[in-house]
């Protein structure tokens, strides 16, 4: 696929500097771009491979001012990241919509209802009573459980297994290997010592416009729904436990987790390794820092906080910053001591 500088500055509003002509066939790296590529320029460290790139063209943002003449057509536009980003996402989405039809083998329970222009991966599964909507593609070795009902123009990518009963919405992609509506982990203690498994008879309910990252894992609820709400980010390896509620446009990364019955605001914001514990609730806003342990509700909106039991962000930092100086307080303290120690001698002789 082709596109002119001209077709690029009309799909991000942008204004173009140079050949409105030129074609760009694929995407590369400003330091790295040759002819035919498209590039883009965002950091001001990487400026000066603005003028030695061979990239075709390149987007930057409107407030760039040149030190020196480029070669590269460039088109100027308010944010270049978003504008790439757009571009990225326009592209994969021509690529997506080339996929229509069935490959062999697939299983298609006879009452699964399927949408217009929709693409079945080779050893696909679906089951009793699936719903596909229109435009879905779902990639090989992707398993959809009795009941199941996907929304329009979702992309489920290949080794996702998604059990019976549960719910996506429309626009959502669901990368390789993730698993939604597993069992939750729910088992009742007995008096002889054992553990006696508590059935999962809920599901997972994920709305329009989520992403869940590759090999993430989502477990249905006990008795309801486990809930991710939309626009939600979910990196990859993420475990979300049963009845959690994820609040609209929140984003979790990677190898976090979160326990059951936790209530997750809106536009919240978590870390890589966070942890948090179950039956809590955490306001709209909310920053976590990596690798954080949350033990306890935080009811206060657009607090940050950090550290295991996490803690409120800037009172941990001072807090941190005083145990790197133990050491030197330490020695100081000391010295004090041996100050006080010879006073008294001499007031005593």
């Amino acid at each position: 696929m082709q596109f002119t500088a001209a077709d690029i500055a009309a799909l991000t509003g942008g204004i173009t500097e140079g050949n409105p002509g030129e074609k760009v066939s694929s995407f590369g790296k400003i330091e790295e771009a040759v002819a035919g590529q498209l590039a883009f320029l965002a950091n001001p460290k990487y400026e000066d491979y603005l003028y030695k790139t061979n990239a075709s063209v390149v987007i930057v943002n409107n407030s760039l001012v040149l030190k020196q003449p480029v070669k590269s057509t460039l088109i100027r536009v308010p944010d270049a990241y978003s504008a790439f980003a757009l571009l990225l996402d326009k592209y994969q989405e021509i690529k997506t919509q080339l996929l229509t039809g069935k490959q062999e083998p697939v299983y298609v329970h006879p009452t699964a209802k399927i949408g217009e222009n929709v693409f079945l991966g080779a050893f696909s599964y679906l089951g009793e009573n699936v719903i596909i909507g229109n435009n879905v593609k779902i990639f090989p070795q992707t398993y959809l459980g009795n009941n199941v009902i996907v929304g329009d123009n979702t992309i489920i990518h290949p080794g996702v297994k998604i059990y019976f009963d549960c719910v996506i919405g429309k626009g959502v992609k669901i990368f390789a290997g993730a698993v939604i509506g597993s069992d939750g982990f729910g088992y009742a203690p007995q008096a002889d010592g054992t553990f006696k498994k508590v059935p999962q008879i809920g599901n997972v309910v994920i709305e329009d416009d989520v992403e869940i990252g590759a090999n993430a894992t989502i477990d249905r609820a006990t008795i309801g729904s486990t809930l991710i709400r939309k626009g939600a980010k979910l990196d990859n390896l993420i475990q979300v436990a049963h009845n959690v509620e994820v609040g609209n446009n929140t984003v979790i990364a990677a190898q976090a987790g979160v326990s059951g019955s936790t209530k997750i605001g809106n536009n919240v914001m978590i870390g890589g390794q966070a942890g948090i514990v179950g039956h809590i609730q955490i306001a709209d806003g909310t920053k976590i820092n990596a690798q954080s342990g949350v033990s306890k509700s935080i009811k206060t909106p657009n607090t940050a906080v950090t550290g295991s039991p996490a803690a409120d962000y800037a009172s941990a930092l001072r807090s941190q910053a005083v145990n790197r100086n133990l050491p030197n307080l330490e020695k100081r303290l000391s010295a004090l001591e041996e100050i006080i120690k010879s006073l008294k001698q001499s007031i005593t002789e």
